[in-house]
């Protein structure tokens, strides 16, 4: 029996999400998906489905949900705290990092630390595939539930719990600066500027999206070629610079063609990073080559393997887990 859950308050800037509609940029749709695709894919492990199922992405606000038809596991990813209300009428805490079932009748409240984060659903969520994606692209308005942010009454199918309540140490990404492979319109900038690209904190702008991220510093100066180009591929953490000399990182639910010279583009194993940066926040560009960006790709895919092997029933100790993952060098007798 699947499982239906409705959407008692919407929340703010909470979309449908899952790892994004490719293969279509050439006839000019975005691939969108999730900003953060790995706190995503721990969403639904959490939850006991696939990596990219859909699941919710939730930048501002986090909605108040309840099931009202069958049994649904959910796995909260980021930084959450909240509570249950079983149907029973009693009131459990619930924090992040958690895979919990939700019987029917039970209501879920979470407050959102800092966004985004995401709720996975067992099975994913059971909503029509568009271009291969369930994926909101509010621009153009389809994907998710009619192309749009969640609204109070919206239904949300998905499939029914399997397995208990599970727990998983936070996944953590990394620090230090934004890396970046210089290009493909290096020569529209003179040696200096892309020097001082990587030298300067760069502070988020306000008026930054799913779309982009617009930052603010020192204006970069163009060489002799100029600011404008004849309009090529644009692609998720592209970094333009247009005349005014403030660069702009280019986001899931970015154009797929731009005119701005671009001085980089943000290494794939970023990405996930530039998710959580908010408007007011600094940050730095740090330049490598393509065989440190695959190293860097390579290391991500083995953290997260890493954390996935990390997940336990809640509240018990995995022994296998214990001594497999946790001894380092093998147990002694202590004698």
């Amino acid at each position: 029996m699947k499982a239906r859950v409705v959407v008692e308050r919407p929340g703010a800037g909470v979309t449908v999400q899952d790892f994004g509609r490719k293969g279509y940029r050439a006839l000019g749709v975005a691939v969108s998906g999730a900003l953060d695709a790995r706190f995503l894919a721990a969403a639904n492990a959490l939850a006991g489905a696939p990596d990219d199922a859909a699941g919710l992405e939730i930048l501002l606000a986090a909605p108040e949900l309840r099931v009202v038809e069958g049994a649904a596991r959910i796995g909260l990813a980021g930084d959450f705290a909240g509570a249950i209300l079983r149907a029973d009428g009693r009131r459990e805490n619930v924090a992040s990092w958690r895979g919990l079932v939700l019987r029917e009748g039970d209501a879920l409240t979470l407050k959102l630390g800092r966004g985004p984060a995401y709720l996975g659903f067992s099975g994913g969520l059971d909503l029509p595939e568009i271009l291969g994606a369930r994926s909101t692209f509010s621009r153009a308005g389809f994907g998710g539930i009619d192309g749009r942010a969640l609204a109070a009454g919206d239904v949300l199918p998905c499939g029914a719990a399997e397995g208990g309540d599970v727990s998983a140490p936070p996944l953590v990404h990394e620090t230090g600066p934004i890396r970046f492979i210089p290009g493909p319109q290096a020569d529209h900038f003179p040696p200096e500027t892309l020097a001082l690209f990587s030298a300067a904190p760069w502070r988020v702008g306000a008026d930054s999206d799913r779309m982009g991220l617009r930052l603010s510093g020192p204006r970069l100066a163009h060489s002799r070629l100029g600011a404008n180009i004849v309009s090529d591929g644009a692609t998720p953490g592209a970094i333009q610079v247009p005349g005014d000399g403030q660069p702009i990182v280019l986001r899931a639910d970015c154009q797929t063609s731009g005119g701005y010279a671009k001085i980089g583009c943000a290494i794939t194993a970023d990405l996930p990073r530039l998710a959580h940066l908010a408007p007011g926040d600094v940050m730095r560009f740090a330049p490598v080559d393509h065989a440190e960006a695959a190293a860097a790709r390579r290391e991500g895919r083995e953290r997260f393997a890493q954390w996935r092997v990390g997940m336990a029933p809640a509240g018990e100790c995995d022994d296998r887990k214990l001594w497999t993952e946790n001894l380092i060098s093998g147990a002694t007798s202590g004698d």
